[in-house]
C-alpha cells in the first residue's frame, strides 16, 4: 500500500513564501516517491486542488461558508466552525500515514497572531496524529521565542507532539530550546525554497525591485499598529520616489494578497512623477515572482520570502526586516550589513545602504552565487531524512 501523505498549513491562500515551501516538498515527493497518495488540509483548498490535482480540505470550516455573512450570522458561523473543526481535523488526519508541515514560520509569532487560529490548529493536528498513529513532520520551519502564554503553550506542545522537527536556521532551533523543548536530534537546514529552480538571469536593466508589505508590526505593538503601518508606507513611498526621481525604473511587488493595497497605494503616490517608470504586474505564484525579479538588478524587500527570492536569484538585496530571521538569512548569504528595520525605516540611511549595495554589485553577486549553491547542497540531507520518515510509515 502506498504511503498516504497529508500536507497541512496556511497554503494556497496567497502567501507566496508558504506556497514556495509547499512547491518544494511536492516536487520532492513526486520526483522521489511517485507512488505516494497526496491530500491537503489548508487555507486555499480550491487553488491547491487545482494546482496539484489532489483532494484538499479547508483548514477552517468557517472560511468557505462565510460568504458575505456579517453581524450575528457571521458570529454564529464562526462559533459553529470552531465546534466542527476539531472533528474535521481528526477525520482528515486519520486518513494519513504522515502529515508534513512544509516550511513556513509556523512556530513563531513575529507578526500578529491569535492563539485560537493557526497555533491551536497545529496543536490539535499533533493531538490527532498521536491518537490515530499518524506521524507529523515539521520540515525546515521557522520559530521564535513567544511571550504570550497561551500561544507559547500551544506552539511548544505542537513541537513536542511532532515526530520529526527541523528548522530553517539556528536561531529557530535555539528559540524552541529556550521555550523548554528538547531539541536534541533536531537539525537545521536551509529554507525549502532554496530547492526550487530559478529562471536564467537576464541582461542588466537598471531596474530596482521593491517588495512591499501590509506591515503592522507584531503582537506586542497592536496598540500602535496603525501608526507603525503609516510610517512604514511613508518611508517606502519616499524611497520609491527617490529612485524614480533619480531615473531608476522600479518594479513593485507583493508577497501576499494582503500586500496588494500597499503596492497600489505607493504606485498611485509616485505615478505622477516625471521620472522613471514604476511597473506593477500581476503575480500569483513564486514562479511569477522569480520571473519578475529576473528583470531587476537589485532588490529592496520586506517579506521574508521576498528577501529570500532576491538572494536566491543572486540579486544584491537590502532587507527591510521585521524579525531576527531576516538578519540571520542575510548574514548566512553574506549580506548581513544590508539589513534595515521595518518598524523604524530611516530613509536617508536606507538610501545610503542602497547606494553602497549598488557600488559593490559585482562582488555581492559573486558571493550570492556561491552561497546559493551551498544552500542547495545542504538541503539534500533534509530530503534524505524526509524520505526515511516516509519509508518508515505504516503505509509503506
Amino acid at each position: 500500500m502506498s504511503p498516504r501523505v497529508g500536507l497541512f498549513g496556511i497554503l494556497g491562500s496567497g502567501n507566496l513564501g508558504n506556497d514556495a515551501s509547499l512547491d518544494a516538498v511536492i516536487t520532492f515527493l513526486r520526483d522521489r516517491h511517485p507512488g505516494v497518495t497526496l491530500d491537503f488540509m489548508c487555507m486555499g483548498p480550491d487553488r491547491v486542488a487545482e494546482v496539484y490535482a489532489a483532494p484538499a480540505t479547508a483548514l477552517q470550516w468557517y472560511e468557505p461558508h462565510a460568504g458575505d455573512a456579517t453581524g450575528v450570522r457571521a458570529t454564529a458561523l464562526k462559533i459553529l466552525g470552531k465546534l466542527l473543526d476539531p472533528f474535521r481535523t481528526f477525520a482528515w488526519v486519520r486518513r494519513q500515514d504522515i502529515v508534513i508541515v512544509p516550511g513556513m514560520g509556523v512556530l513563531e509569532a513575529t507578526l500578529p497572531l491569535r492563539p485560537w487560529a493557526i497555533p491551536y490548529s497545529l496543536f490539535w493536528l499533533g493531538v490527532c496524529a498521536r491518537l490515530t498513529g499518524a506521524k507529523v513532520a515539521l520540515v525546515s520551519v521557522g520559530a521564535s521565542v513567544i511571550r504570550k502564554r497561551l500561544t507559547r503553550t500551544l506552539i511548544t506542545w505542537t513541537a513536542r507532539l511532532a515526530h520529526y522537527r527541523s528548522y530553517r536556521d539556528e536561531q529557530s532551533r535555539d528559540a524552541m530550546r529556550r521555550m523548554g523543548v528538547d531539541v536534541t536530534g533536531d537539525e537545521v537546514y536551509p529554507d525549502l525554497a532554496f530547492a526550487l529552480p530559478v529562471p536564467e538571469p537576464g541582461p542588466p536593466t537598471g531596474m530596482v525591485g521593491v517588495g512591499l508589505m501590509a506591515y503592522y508590526s507584531g503582537n506586542d505593538d497592536r496598540a500602535q499598529a496603525g501608526e507603525i503601518h503609516e510610517r512604514y508606507v511613508a518611508a517606502l513611498t519616499g524611497f520609491v520616489r527617490h529612485l524614480v526621481d533619480s531615473g531608476r525604473p522600479v518594479r513593485l511587488f507583493a508577497g501576499d494578497v494582503s500586500d496588494r493595497p500597499v503596492v497600489e497605494r505607493i504606485r498611485t503616490a509616485v505615478q505622477g512623477s516625471s521620472g522613471a517608470p514604476v511597473v506593477v504586474e500581476p503575480l500569483t505564484t513564486m514562479a511569477d515572482l522569480m520571473t519578475q525579479l529576473s528583470t531587476v538588478d537589485t532588490v529592496v524587500a520586506t517579506r521574508y520570502h521576498n528577501v529570500m527570492s532576491g538572494l536566491k536569484l543572486a540579486k544584491p538585496t537590502v532587507s527591510i526586516g521585521y524579525a531576527a530571521k531576516h538578519d540571520v538569512l542575510m548574514a548566512e548569504m553574506g549580506l548581513g550589513e544590508f539589513c534595515h528595520s521595518a518598524k523604524a525605516v530611516d530613509l536617508p540611511v536606507l538610501i545610503r545602504q542602497f547606494e553602497e549595495l549598488e557600488s559593490r554589485h559585482a562582488e555581492l553577486t559573486a558571493t550570492l552565487v556561491e552561497r546559493n549553491q551551498a544552500a542547495r547542497d545542504r538541503l539534500e540531507p533534509q530530503f534524505a531524512a524526509l524520505s526515511k520518515l516516509i519509508a518508515d510509515t505504516r503505509g509503506s
